[in-house]
């Protein structure tokens, strides 16, 4: 390690501020690269996205997404490094003291051959290459740099996207999912009896959202003010990728979800009508915490493990494996598997492109449909000879 990056990564301060110390290594004007970067992603309407091209390319959130100042002594714990800590790329330019606008296409090839060797497995080199490219896209269009030196020829790198794996999400039944519900509201979640219910229909309400096929991001944005009704029917206003706005219809199980667990949140805090969309005043969220403050992805993606773990006998051997785009998953596969038209259902989930919605088409795919059968047969009669 240099003595430049020591200062960089033992320096609290210097994780938002770049001037400090030595500042960023190999780069002359830090704040100017930073400007750079901020302009790149505010370009992306949706804060989660910001967020998570920040974490995947090493940056501090501070940096790109700045919120109010915390309280005096109200500092989260570390997160775990993890084993691509040092490997996102601007820490590892910050490494070598490589200014990132003068990276070329061998010094990528050089931090994805990097990545491979420290085990990142080759979807996670996929997005962490598609995101570069990104950047650096935005970076050549604007003239900051002389081309983009992400744009590499994956096949020759083993990253080809152009035939599409299958998706290692779990492949979750309708009978599945109606045993999370059934779990959720089932379970114990506090001693206190005076919340006991609330919590309990917030639970059910939250896995009923999830078999909409939200991404678990869209879920945690949303208002109340974003459940409402057009032309008889009752949808949600839903907030997507690249700040694109659909609309979700939601059917009369999970309306009722909603309208249980929120008369309940009313009750308890002492609310007897609702705010009224569009009268000011904070916005509220649709699902909360206890205090009525927006609830995070982990403490959620925590829950979901919760309510699957104890699904009982219909989760055996896949609960550990639950998690929210498993229902997204499971929203898409079982939509096509009832012959709903992929072009209803791409709109349904807010897929960009209807190639994404057909890769979830495993409709098909029965026992009828496979050689395994024929496989095992024919290694149980060669191990018999």
């Amino acid at each position: 390690m240099t003595d430049a990056l020591a200062v960089y990564e033992s320096d609290p301060r210097s994780r938002t501020d770049p001037g400090i110390g030595t500042g960023w290594p190999g780069v002359a004007d830090p704040d100017a690269l930073r400007a750079l970067l901020a302009d790149w992603l505010s370009q992306y309407a949706n804060a989660g996205t910001r967020r998570t091209y920040a974490y995947a390319l090493g940056l501090p959130v501070a940096w790109v997404d700045p919120g109010p100042p915390p309280r005096a002594g109200a500092r989260p714990p570390a997160a775990a490094p993890g084993p691509l800590h040092d490997l996102a790329w601007f820490r590892w330019c910050a490494r070598r003291e490589l200014d990132p606008r003068v990276a070329t296409a061998a010094d990528v090839k050089t931090w994805l051959h990097a990545l491979h060797g420290a085990g990142a497995q080759r979807r996670t080199r996929q997005r962490m290459l598609s995101t570069l490219s990104a950047l650096y896209g935005h970076l050549a269009e604007t003239g900051a740099v002389a081309a983009n030196p992400a744009a590499l020829n994956r096949a020759r790198l083993g990253l080809s996207t152009g035939a599409r794996d299958a998706s290692p999400t779990v492949r979750l039944t309708a009978e599945q999912l109606r045993a999370l519900l059934l779990a959720a509201a089932e379970l114990h979640y506090t001693r206190d009896p005076r919340t006991a219910r609330l919590y309990a229909l917030r639970a059910v309400a939250y896995v009923a959202l999830l078999t909409l096929g939200l991404r678990i991001s869209e879920l945690v944005g949303l208002d109340r003010d974003d459940l409402y009704r057009t032309g008889g029917d009752e949808v949600l206003r839903v907030r997507g990728k690249g700040g694109l706005h659909r609309e979700v219809y939601v059917p009369a199980p999970v309306r009722a979800a909603l309208t249980e667990y929120l008369a309940e949140r009313d009750r308890l805090s002492g609310a007897t009508v609702p705010a009224r969309r569009g009268h000011g005043g904070p916005r509220s969220p649709l699902i909360a915490t206890r205090a009525g403050g927006r609830c995070s992805r982990v403490d959620l993606y925590s829950l979901l493990r919760r309510v699957a773990a104890g699904a009982g006998p219909a989760l055996d051997g896949v609960a550990d494996r639950v998690h929210p785009h498993a229902l997204r998953h499971a929203y898409v596969t079982i939509a096509l598997e009832q012959d709903a038209r992929i072009q209803h259902v791409q709109a349904d989930v807010g897929h960009a492109s209807i190639a994404t919605t057909q890769h979830y088409d495993r409709g098909r795919r029965t026992r009828d449909t496979t050689a395994a059968d024929l496989v095992a047969a024919a290694i149980a009669a060669a191990t018999g000879r």
